[in-house]
């Protein structure tokens, strides 16, 4: 396993499952879980505005920490929504090889 192993998102996201029904007065994640996918959401959204301030103002070291921080509790957030990470990687690879444009047209046409 290296440092840039992309697979650790898929191994933390199944560890975060695991940790749903572990004590929370014992795992930060357990406490997240408990605490509902709004609190959850608002974590996520907390940590992907620091990600983004650290980008805006060039502290590479910063913007590192953060992205990991944003990258957990996105895959927190996507376990107390009951949204698998798997589920993530299909749309994902769906979209691979279409233009952001062309697929961005096809969302609004559906909508």
């Amino acid at each position: 396993m290296s440092a840039g192993d992309p697979a650790v998102l898929t191994r933390l996201a199944l560890t975060i499952a695991a940790r749903r029904g572990a004590d929370p007065a014992t795992s930060h994640t357990a406490r997240l879980l408990a605490e509902g996918p709004a609190r959850c959401a608002q974590k996520f959204g907390e940590e992907a505005f620091e990600t983004a301030i650290a980008a805006a103002t060039g502290d590479r070291e910063g913007l590192t920490a953060e992205a990991a921080d944003a990258l957990y509790h996105l895959l927190v957030t996507l376990e107390a929504a009951g949204v698998s990470f798997d589920a993530v990687l299909a749309e994902l690879a769906r979209r691979e090889g279409v233009s952001g444009v062309a697929e961005k047209a096809s969302r609004a046409k559906g909508a």
